[in-house]
Order: structure tokens, then C-alpha cells, then sequence
């Protein structure tokens, strides 16, 4: 399916969406986020996708943040809608993994993408922040809740309140990405994770996502129930018993999804 603001691939288990505005540095404009819902729907429901990832065009920036153009005008009104929020919710709640791959700048409403994501990769030349206190407003599209969460309380301040630049190196080292990259390995690596993940049987991803998700949101009490649940239930899955046998005979698993 064509869109205007993105492309969107499959690539073996891989749904990549990348965004394609490389003449505005990816900024995420309302026409985006549209076009990103749309291509989600279609990752979502298409079972040879097992992985959805998000990038950018080029190698410049991953998204420079939310298209000020449009922010300008934004009324009270505007501003109470989801927007960047809603599209991170779908990365964060839909049962299949999602992984950001960042090459270049990652600011504001593109960094709250990333956010969204259960992971994030990202390249030597990737750069980080929250600058929207330049503006005289606040992240709108969870930042303030998601970047805490993630790097801890005295980072998330320090990129929120302060809305300096961090670099790559920093942003391995306070967690907020996983891997440092050079540029040609980016994809490739993007690629081969969605690989490793596909070689699972597919209702593990789903629910390790769940249980992490909904568990640090409860409590740990409460996440160890559900994951004594979760783990109860994958016992009774075909998958559950072709994974045993196929490690006993020492050969690939066969899944079935069931």
C-alpha cells in the first residue's frame, strides 16, 4: 500500500515502517501519524509479520520531532487529543514486538515514538532530546511518563527540565538504547532481531511483552500473579510440548501458534 508520509515493507518476519518526510528530517506531522496508524492495522493482521519496526529515511534523523508548522497552531482543543500519544500506545500495547531503529536526531514527538517501543537500537551518529521546553510547552506525547520509567527518575529530569542534546554514548550508557551501531549495521541488525524473535513460538513474545508491561503498571505482587498465570497457560499450548521435544531430539521446533 502506498502512503505519502512513510513506507511501509515486509520484509521475512519484519513489518518496517519508516518515515519518509527526509526534505522536513522526518518531522511527524498529523498526515504521518495517519499514515502510521494505517500501516500498524496492516502489521498487526498480517500473520507473516512477527516484529514491527520504525525508522527513518536517510541518515540524518529519525524524526526531528512533531512538525512545528502545525504545533504553531494547535489550540487547547487539538492538544487534549492523543496524537503522538496514541501512536505510542499502539507500539507499547499491540501483542507483536516493536523495535525502533534511530539513525540521526531523535527529538520531541519522534523520541516519544521511540519511547513506545519496546526497543530501541540505535546508530553511532544518533542524538537524543526533549526540547520542547524551548517552546514554552511540555511533551505531549508521553515522554514525561515513558522516559522516567525507562532511564530513571534523575535522567528523565535532567532531559525534560534541562532539554539538552545527550549523544549515543550517553544513551547506551543510561539504557535508554540497547545497542550502538555503526550506520551499515543498523537494518542488518534491525533484521536480524526480528529473525531471532520470529524463532520463538509466536505466543511467547505476546505474552513476555504483556507480562512486563502490565506488571511493572501493577506492582510486583501483583506482576508475579499474572506471570505465574501466563506461564500456567503456555503449559497447556501445543507450542509448549513441540519446544520440549524438538530441544530433547535436538531439532528446530515445528510451532504452531496454538
Amino acid at each position: 500500500m502506498a502512503y505519502e508520509n512513510i513506507l511501509y515493507e515486509v520484509k521475512g518476519p519484519l513489518g518496517l515502517i519508516t518515515l519518509n518526510r527526509p526534505e522536513k528530517h522526518n518531522a511527524v506531522s498529523l498526515a504521518t501519524l495517519d499514515d502510521i496508524h494505517s500501516a500498524l492495522t496492516h502489521a498487526e493482521a498480517d500473520e507473516q509479520v512477527r516484529v514491527i519496526g520504525l525508522t527513518g529515511s536517510g541518515t540524518k534523523a529519525f524524526a526531528s520531532g512533531s512538525d512545528l508548522n502545525e504545533v504553531e497552531h494547535r489550540d487547547i482543543r487539538k492538544a487534549l487529543e492523543p496524537i503522538v500519544q496514541g501512536i505510542a500506545e499502539r507500539f507499547e500495547r499491540g501483542d507483536k514486538p516493536t523495535i525502533a531503529a534511530i539513525n540521526g536526531y531523535c527529538m520531541g514527538g519522534g523520541l516519544e515514538l521511540a519511547l513506545g517501543c519496546d526497543i530501541r537500537i540505535g546508530t553511532t551518529n544518533s542524538k537524543y532530546a526533549t526540547p520542547e521546553g524551548k517552546l514554552g510547552i511540555i511533551p505531549g506525547g508521553g515522554a514525561t511518563q515513558r522516559l522516567p520509567r525507562l532511564v530513571g527518575k534523575a535522567w528523565g529530569m535532567e532531559m525534560l527540565i534541562m532539554g539538552e542534546t545527550i549523544d549515543a554514548d550517553r544513551a547506551l550508557q543510561i539504557g535508554l538504547i540497547t545497542r550502538l551501531l555503526e550506520q551499515d549495521q543498523l537494518m542488518p541488525t534491525l533484521e536480524s532481531m526480528a529473525e531471532h524473535i520470529a524463532s520463538f513460538a509466536p505466543l511467547v513474545p505476546k505474552f513476555m511483552k504483556a507480562m512486563v508491561n502490565y506488571g511493572l503498571e501493577a506492582g510486583q505482587h501483583s506482576g508475579l500473579a499474572l506471570e505465574k498465570f501466563a506461564q500456567a497457560a503456555l503449559c497447556e499450548t501445543a507450542d509448549k510440548k513441540e519446544g520440549l521435544r524438538a530441544f530433547l531430539e535436538k531439532r528446530p521446533p515445528n510451532w504452531s501458534g496454538r
